[in-house]
């Protein structure tokens, strides 16, 4: 079972400082052929910090998974469940880092063919169903409501649940 589209909405003012909706349209993510039922959805990218309130969204530029150089992005993604099958796994993740996220620093070979390393500070808030975060030296079963905040630091992401999560991102650029 698919997850719903995801809508988003976008406020802003009016010429007279008054608040409306500027925006309501369901938004189309971007799949892997390889991955069935795996969507990545940007909802809003920003390029600067702290970021103008009425900077124009900068999704339709962007690529890849790092936010621009002191910006942000907000992504949501869907995980169908994990094949079982170590090299079905490994075949989809590296389609998967090949076709939306060349610019993961992808480790296919470290303890999980999803590792990788983003100089970002991610905070990751499980929406629906339930996902593993995999780091180097342990792993935690994460559940809707829960909430991981990943600095920097090497890890991937597994749906060993048998049903589809729902993970929401927000990708903030970062240093060290």
């Amino acid at each position: 079972m698919d997850h719903a589209p995801i809508r988003r909405v976008v406020t802003g003012d009016t010429s007279s400082g008054r608040s409306r909706i500027e925006e309501d349209r369901v938004l189309d993510g971007m799949s892997v052929p390889e991955r069935p039922g795996y969507r990545s959805t940007n909802i809003w990218v920003s390029g600067e910090m702290p970021v103008s309130v009425s900077a124009a969204d900068r999704t339709a530029a962007h690529k890849g998974v790092l936010p621009p150089g002191n910006g942000s992005v907000l992504r949501i993604i869907d995980y169908p469940p994990e094949p079982t099958d170590p090299e079905e796994r490994r075949r989809q993740l590296a389609a998967s880092f090949a076709k939306l996220f060349p610019d993961a620093e992808h480790r296919i070979d470290d303890k999980h063919p999803g590792m990788h390393k983003t100089l970002t500070v991610d905070y990751a808030i499980v929406m629906a169903g339930e996902i593993v975060a995999i780091l180097d030296e342990e792993e935690t079963v994460l559940r809707a409501g829960d909430v991981l905040i990943q600095r920097g630091t090497s890890h991937a992401w597994a749906n060993r649940s048998g049903k589809p999560a729902r993970i929401c991102f927000v990708l903030i650029d970062g240093k060290k």
